[in-house]
């Protein structure tokens, strides 16, 4: 497939369902219908709950696998120490492409995943709950749940204050500290330093932050006991997980399945091609596989990391032998750099220098180019104010090691002689521009004007950078935008500046 993904694709379930129960029956489980298919959830103590954390190895599902017992742990000694009540903030963004799993839980599971955050709400003694979305249709959902459970954020009469925080669909959006800015009101964008939300998080308190299925997963494990949850999945990581298959498969597919299943038996379960060229796992902060290595391989954090992968956000993308994952690579690198939130040098320079390189690489540019790729890397890792330009990097360069032959072709200068298909999924605002970046597929688009609302500008300057045609910036930092229809082949990109703007200052209005 081409394109982005739909908010909610098909879902399919290997073994018996558990975070995907009842879906076989309504499209969306409400209150009554989550009672019906779950049960109500246990109460536990902050100590019970850490033990049950800890009995089934539960991990954060959103990219990093952090223990979810330490995290417990933390918030509870820092409350504890500073003597103020926690907060838990649920981040269910997913700014990345390639990723549907924690937007279909919202969508359809919503009360799922609200059942673990209010455990640990409980546990913790918790005075704020915050749910972070991008999507339209999430939000909807999770407004929804809240409503249903009578939870709101008016204060009068209520221990528990939860809220809803809609941010821009962005990769950087869903980074710890951006969606707590978010939520404080402020710009979704990292901090200037990195600061741990378990110790000075939203408010200034010690706060519990995990993606979607953690908290889903944290409810299941509550409802099931550590045995019984343990009894399915790999033993030193047990449990099931959710993952996002798409790429060269006929539909983009969200699958429930043990973890430890053979990642061959997913791929066949979304009809994948039986002799891919590759395969991305993790998405676009995890790592390429050569086919071999993903042929023989099966899904657990371990064991990808073993072959150079990662289990990351749980995204599983195959490319057919007959397309050039170099050349899918690249588009992705340049979505990558573009997503920079513009604040640091290692990122804003350094993604671009990284994608460039690789760019001269394909086409043919030899061992210097090669070199200069390898040199941007490193320059760009472990530097930045967020992890996203050490994702991009890992990204990149697992590109190099998986398909060396691809690149020996391509460096020497006739390259693999396969096509570049774009069967990774991107924003629908990227997949229209060309691989340079001019954006020629726009010249038919409709025309428009861009205009700031200044009451909301705060002067990141992203949108200069992103469509330096039609913007440039003050002394201050503030843009200057010429009062101007901007000609067609501007237009997508225009949208695009518009998407990425942080304080969503910029509009684009017809002339």
């Amino acid at each position: 497939m081409t394109g982005p993904l739909p908010d909610v694709p098909p879902v399919r379930v290997i073994g018996l369902p558990r975070l995907t129960a009842g879906f076989d029956e309504a499209e969306r489980l409400d209150r009554r219908a989550h009672l019906l298919t779950h049960g109500s959830p246990p109460s536990l103590s902050a100590d019970r709950l850490t033990e049950l954390a800890g009995a089934v190895a539960l991990r954060g599902r959103g990219g990093a696998g952090f223990p979810f017992v330490r995290k417990l742990e933390a918030v509870a000694h820092h409350a504890r120490r500073s003597g103020v009540r926690p907060a838990i903030v649920v981040n269910g963004c997913e700014g990345e492409p390639a990723c549907r799993k924690d937007t279909v839980l919202l969508c359809r599971a919503p009360h799922l995943v609200l059942d673990g955050a209010l455990l640990a709400a409980d546990a913790l003694g918790a005075r704020t709950l915050v749910v972070g979305v991008a999507r339209s249709t999430a939000e909807q959902s999770v407004r929804d749940a809240l409503a249903e459970r009578g939870l709101s954020d008016r204060r009068r009469g209520r221990s528990l204050r939860a809220r809803l925080v809609r941010v821009p669909e962005r990769l950087v959006s869903g980074e710890a500290s951006a969606l707590i800015r978010a939520a404080e009101g402020g710009p979704a964008l990292p901090p200037g330093r990195r600061v741990r939300a378990a110790e000075s998080g939203l408010g200034g308190v010690p706060t519990l932050f995990s993606n979607a299925e953690t908290f889903a997963q944290l409810a299941v494990a509550a409802r099931m006991g550590a045995p019984r949850y343990a009894a399915t999945g790999a033993p030193q990581e047990p449990g099931t997980l959710l993952l996002t298959v798409s790429g060269a498969v006929p539909s983009p597919t969200v699958v429930e399945a043990p973890s430890g299943v053979p990642l061959p038996y997913v791929l066949q379960t979304c009809a994948a091609d039986p002799a891919p060229g590759g395969v991305l796992v993790g998405g676009y902060h995890g790592a390429w596989l050569d086919a071999a290595t993903a042929y023989g391989t099966v899904v657990t954090r371990e064991a990808l990391a073993a072959g150079g992968g990662a289990l990351g956000a749980g995204a599983v993308l195959p490319v057919p032998a007959g397309t050039c994952p170099l050349g899918e690579s690249l588009l992705v690198a340049r979505w990558l750099a573009a997503e920079s939130s513009g604040q640091c040098g290692p990122c804003r320079l350094g993604l671009p220098s990284v994608a460039d390189a690789l760019a001269d690489t394909l086409a043919g540019g030899g061992q210097e180019a090669l070199e200069a790729v390898r040199r941007a890397a490193r320059t760009a890792h472990g530097r930045g104010a967020c992890k996203h330009p050490d994702g991009a990097v890992r990204f990149v360069l697992s590109a190099l090691d998986a398909f060396t032959d691809d690149l020996a072709a391509h460096t020497l200068g006739g390259g693999c002689g396969r096509e570049t298909a774009g069967l990774l999924p991107l924003p629908a605002p990227d997949s229209a521009d060309t691989a340079d970046g001019t954006g020629t597929a726009a010249l038919t688009a409709a025309a428009g004007r861009l205009a700031v609302d200044w009451t909301l500008c705060e002067g990141h300057g992203l949108c200069a950078r992103l469509l330096p045609e039609a913007v440039t910036l003050d002394p201050d930092g503030y843009p200057l935008i010429t009062d101007t229809t901007l000609p067609p082949r501007l237009h997508q990109r225009a949208q695009r500046a518009v998407s990425r703007c942080p304080a969503l200052a910029l509009r684009l209005e017809k002339p």
